[in-house]
């Protein structure tokens, strides 16, 4: 008994050893693991989606300079901007967080939060129809004017809704919420006919002004004598806005204290507004500090600017390990998507999937348009094949509010580019042929682990037609989704063999199965101005093709880094 009951032991060791062994053998391959990745985000401007609330619209405040309703002179007939507040806010969102997550998005930015000036701004350069970086006359409705960063701005929260319940009644509707910060500046603060309250002035957590520019141009600054002058740099950098001072440590200890409040209060992610106006030593030690109590807490910066050899760092680990809004990819987006008849294969060098610039481009946050440049200028099937390539290609897709349904197209900032959207135009988006097709294909990467975080392999970009492979295995997860884009104008056929592995190919849209036998090709029709994406659940085994992973693993980052 003694001796079978040895033998059995062993028996079950070997066994264990062997599947151990297996599973050890079976190669991870995926392009991120950070969790975040999975979710597409739906970036509003919190002012211009929807007033839930008129009780908090403040259409009374800043007397003579009116903070409410102010339409940009000079607009042609039948067009319109506005440099006021127009009253969305938190409930604005959450009364449409069905909509949002509807489409298929699982994160929500929303612009910043915290406390603005109560007045229009009386200095700089006057705003005109289609002016560039001009303030005067505009208000703090964008939320990038903070003078107290541990306040909530009056115009957002109603009564039962404030940061926190807003976060937490968010996430019951299976959305995170991103929050936009800055650090970089504060309100405009000087060039005004006439000194101006809260406008270049800084206060903390208890409501005591820590800085205050006074009225003064930079250079008149000073920091020596007088304590108020300490926060800032002195010397200007955007337009009229105070520069904080990155060298100062009281600066970082306000930011991080001002950030970590909010993060303990539900923010999921950070977007960082202007990374790039502050050195990467300053986003080190921030990132350090907001992850030591939130690991893993997930950020990404606007470093406005199309070389991705000047952005990559922020991504480095050494430089804090920030990712970044995808610049150089999204030049070339509106190059392909806005101009029919161009070719696929512009985007194939921006992609850089191996040894590239940045630390993974994968947790890169992908765009075609946002607040600060001219929303794509794309025909209906020009956003329906932007955003099939958005939502199948790698990085985390960003949509801005009202792209969904080609609001405003091609407008800048002071020529619609924010204006309100609206419930109105909220429950008409259905009605929308780029809403249609947006939810299908968001929807389809919520649903698909390969799509939202898989290793990306081209096989064809030329014309209007792209071919790739998306692949995660990791885990028990084991997918290889195999992504045909057409853009052209008439149905295409596409015969795929290279690096195709046997086995049953299933359209992730109809749930038609193909099977492929060793050596074999798929073929498939794809209409014009759309997309068809076969998945096999099963672990890479053709040699072609796991060495192909292999190397995209292996090379996946920057090569130095």
């Amino acid at each position: 008994m003694i001796k079978r009951m040895t033998l059995l032991a062993g028996a079950l060791t070997l066994a264990c050893g062997c599947a151990q062994a297996a599973r050890i053998a079976t190669p991870e391959f995926f392009g991120t693991d950070a969790p975040f990745a999975s979710n597409a985000i739906y970036f509003v401007m919190t002012d211009r989606f929807v007033n839930g609330d008129p009780s908090n619209d403040q259409r009374g405040q800043g007397g003579v300079h009116r903070t409410f309703d102010i339409p940009v002179p000079g607009a042609p007939k039948g067009e319109s901007a506005n440099i006021g507040y127009l009253g969305g806010d938190f409930k604005g969102v959450l009364d449409n967080a069905g909509y949002i997550r509807g489409m298929g998005f699982g994160a929500v930015w929303i612009t910043p939060i915290v406390d603005n000036p109560n007045e229009a701004f009386t200095g700089g350069d006057p705003v005109n129809w289609g002016s560039k970086f001009t303030d005067r006359g505009k208000t703090g409705f964008h939320g990038y004017w903070g003078v107290n960063f541990y306040k909530l701005d009056e115009h957002l929260p109603s009564k039962g809704l404030d940061f926190a319940q807003f976060t937490r009644k968010m996430r019951a509707h299976g959305l995170k919420t991103v929050l936009d910060i800055v650090a970089n500046h504060g309100s405009p603060a000087f060039t005004m006919p006439k000194a101006q309250p809260m406008f270049g002035q800084i206060y903390d957590k208890d409501g005591k002004l820590i800085a205050d520019q006074q009225n003064l141009p930079p250079y008149r600054l000073d920091p020596v004598r007088n304590p108020l002058h300490r926060f800032y740099h002195a010397y200007d950098d955007l337009v009229q806005l105070s520069n904080n001072d990155d060298q100062n440590p009281a600066v970082l200890d306000y930011f991080v204290g001002a950030y970590s409040q909010w993060a303990d209060q539900g923010a999921d992610a950070f977007r960082i507004d202007t990374i790039s106006h502050m050195p990467t030593a300053f986003w080190k030690q921030f990132a350090a500090r907001i992850r030591a109590k939130h690991p893993g807490f997930f950020m990404f910066g606007e470093a406005f600017d199309y070389s991705p050899d000047n952005i990559g760092q922020y991504t480095w680990p050494q430089n804090g390990g920030i990712s970044v809004l995808d610049f150089p990819l999204r030049g070339r987006i509106a190059e392909v998507f806005e101009h029919p008849g161009s070719d696929y294969a512009k985007l194939l060098d921006r992609l850089y999937l191996t040894n590239g610039p940045y630390a993974n481009p994968y947790e890169l946050v992908t765009f075609y348009d946002n607040h600060d440049m001219a929303r794509l200028d794309a025909s209906d099937n020009g956003f329906i094949d932007a955003n099939n390539w958005l939502f199948t290609a790698r990085g985390i897709p960003a949509i801005y509010y009202g792209s969904e349904t080609g609001f405003e197209r091609g407008k800048a900032e002071h020529q619609g580019n924010r204006n309100y959207y609206g419930q109105q135009r909220i429950d008409a988006a259905s009605n929308s042929p780029i809403y249609r097709r947006l939810k299908r294909i968001a929807q389809l990467r919520e649903n698909t682990p390969a799509l939202q975080r898989g290793l990306m392999l081209p096989i064809r970009f030329t014309g209007n037609q792209a071919a790739f492979y998306r692949v995660y295995q990791k885990g028990d997860v084991h997918q290889i989704a195999l992504v045909l884009l057409n853009k052209g104008d008439a149905t295409v056929q596409f015969d795929v063999s290279d690096y195709l592995q046997a086995g049953r190919w299933t359209s992730a849209f109809s749930g038609a199965a193909i099977n492929v036998s060793g050596g074999g090709s798929l073929h498939a029709n794809v209409a014009a101005h759309d997309v068809l994406v076969y998945l096999l659940d099963a672990v890479a085994k053709r040699a072609d093709l796991v060495a192909e992973l292999t190397r995209l693993t292996d090379e996946r980052g920057h090569p130095e880094r």
